[in-house]
């Protein structure tokens, strides 16, 4: 069965690249796997072969050779034989995209070209881990998720502060755990990464809060990974002509930019982590500058500097 698969692999392949339609004779002294004793017995297994091919789907043809129509020979037309597009929604392909990444073969994921094939990828952050590291957190998920849903304050601290907040949902984003809330005090909506926060205390009432009618944490959650956390401060950036214009793409809507004459482009936005800030710009290499602030500038130069 192997070897007949095999063969057949080839033939297809043959007949999709070749371009032109192609005698028997010529598969038969081509494609691997054809390789019998007598005309009777390559006749028999080709007959099986293209029959098992229509068998499948392939729209497997005879068409002339020349223009008088003399002699024949087989073609599959690559447009008749692709894919139409399905016309899937992005939420639909980020569901087989996510399924795909999902699943392994031989200790490997396997690769894009079948969702491209589909409408390609949805996007996403090159380079995020794709399933929720809960580690030792997960008791802590577990805590917060009764928070949510019995409506209590909860305190905990992140980058060595002290947080208050009032959890309103949970939501898993690019491979970790977000709690989105009001943050008590002057009641702007945060999220914190749940595997970041620690010394979590819940309060002993109940239904201390509302939750506002019709909010979802699904949409409260920041769009790029550096708007979720409690640092808090503006960042400015510049970068080259050469990527100006795909820095552009990645920044979200909370940004203001320039951009010079050659094409530089000069960037503030808010950063509320610093750390995920700087995993996103060492992507950039020397292509892009912390301009300022100084703290930030000086911990993302230590951490290049250090790695």
């Amino acid at each position: 069965m192997q070897r007949v698969i095999e063969r057949i692999l080839n033939l297809l392949a043959f007949l999709l690249t070749v371009g032109r339609p192609v005698s028997a004779d010529e598969i038969r002294h081509t494609v691997a796997g054809y390789h019998q004793e007598t005309d009777e017995a390559f006749r028999r297994t080709f007959e099986r072969d293209k029959d098992l091919l229509r068998g499948l789907g392939v729209p497997l043809k005879l068409e002339a050779t020349d223009g008088w129509e003399v002699e024949h020979g087989y073609v599959v037309a690559p447009d008749e034989y692709s894919l139409p597009d399905p016309g899937l929604s992005d939420e639909e392909r980020a569901a087989i995209w996510l399924a795909l990444r999902m699943v392994r073969l031989g200790g490997q994921a396997p690769g894009t070209s079948a969702i491209l094939k589909l409408g390609g990828a949805p996007a996403v952050a090159a380079g995020e881990p794709l399933t929720a590291d809960l580690g030792s957190g997960a008791d802590m998920l577990a805590t917060l998720f009764s928070a949510v849903t019995e409506r209590r304050r909860i305190s905990f601290d992140y980058r060595e502060k002290a947080r208050t907040l009032e959890p309103y949902g949970l939501v898993h984003r690019m491979g970790h755990w977000y709690i989105v809330g009001s943050r008590v005090g002057d009641g702007d909506i945060r999220s914190f990464r749940v595997d970041r926060a620690g010394s979590l205390q819940v309060g002993e009432r109940s239904d201390a809060f509302e939750r506002p009618d019709g909010f979802k944490a699904s949409t409260a959650l920041p769009e790029a990974p550096w708007e979720a956390g409690g640092d808090d401060v503006e960042v400015r950036v510049s970068f080259d002509p050469s990527i100006g214009w795909w820095a552009r793409h990645q920044l979200t809507g909370r940004a203001t930019t320039s951009e010079a004459a050659d094409g530089s482009l000069e960037a503030r936005f808010p950063v509320a982590s610093v750390d995920a800030f700087i995993g996103w710009m060492i992507g950039f290499d020397d292509d892009a500058e912390v301009v300022g602030p100084p703290e930030v500038r000086e911990r993302f130069l230590a951490h290049v500097e250090g790695q």
